[in-house]
């Protein structure tokens, strides 16, 4: 691993004095080239995780112009997503697409299954723009695995990514049921190391993407994990660097 650039698909940025300074101080320690940067804060943890038990949802708007404004001047190291909110129409999103790189939809923090109409309009402006749409999944129906199976099918030219391995830490059957879904790729961020392993083994190197849900989880712990598997170069380099770049559109060598 020692020595391979790595792009970090998936960290988030609190609208808070200092977020973007402490977030590029952590990049510089962990050795990470760049990040994928999605609006946090959104939602209270406490709220987030007794909503993940019990349901429920919010219908805040995610400071999305604080993410723009903290990718601006970075000469491309943070690369700013958009987080819909599809109790909104999606206009707002339409309007700035041109700014950001990806679309982020979490049925976790909105409650709006990836089954719904409103979700639907949003994955249709992110083809437009071509726009890759990270998703985070719940054991809830309309939001589960198999939901953005079935939106994947309905949008073949749209590159999803689901984000934090599945669902839990041990999710072999979000393996299974994306594995024949060539436009669903995995973010492995909370996984277990066996997780990450089946993923690389089952999906190929080519469909997996480092992540870390920083400030949530430090990139280190991340990184660790990968240092633990020892991944030959070829896939570790697919993996953190190559897939990330094909997913934003860009050719890095």
């Amino acid at each position: 691993m020692t020595g391979q650039p790595v792009l970090d698909f998936h960290v988030r940025l609190a609208p808070r004095p200092e977020a973007r300074r402490r977030l590029l101080e952590t990049l510089d320690r962990c050795g990470l080239e760049r990040a994928v940067v999605c609006a946090g804060g959104t939602i209270d943890l406490d709220r987030l995780s007794r909503q993940l038990i019990e349901g429920g949802h919010v219908e805040t708007d995610a400071d999305n112009d604080a993410v723009l404004a903290a990718c601006a001047g970075t000469d491309g190291r943070l690369v700013p997503f958009f987080f819909a909110n599809p109790h909104r129409a999606p206009d707002a999103y339409r309007s700035g697409a041109a700014g950001f790189r990806g679309l982020e939809i979490s049925p976790a923090v909105h409650g709006v299954g990836l089954d719904d109409p409103r979700v639907e309009a949003l994955v249709g402006v992110a083809a437009d723009f071509r726009h890759p749409v990270y998703v985070v999944c719940l054991d809830r129906p309309g939001a589960g695995v198999a939901d953005l199976v079935a939106l994947a099918r309905v949008f073949p030219d749209v590159s999803f990514v689901l984000g934090h391995s599945g669902i839990g830490n041990i999710d072999f059957h979000a393996l299974n049921l994306i594995k024949d879904e060539p436009n669903i790729l995995l973010e492995t961020s909370g996984g277990y190391t066996c997780v990450v392993e089946a993923a690389v083994d089952r999906l190929g190197a080519e469909r997996v993407v480092f992540g870390s849900e920083y400030p949530l989880q430090h990139p280190s712990v991340e990184l660790a994990k990968y240092q633990a598997l020892g991944l030959p170069a070829g896939q570790w380099r697919r993996v953190a660097w190559d897939n990330a770049h094909r997913l934003l559109g860009e050719d890095k060598q």
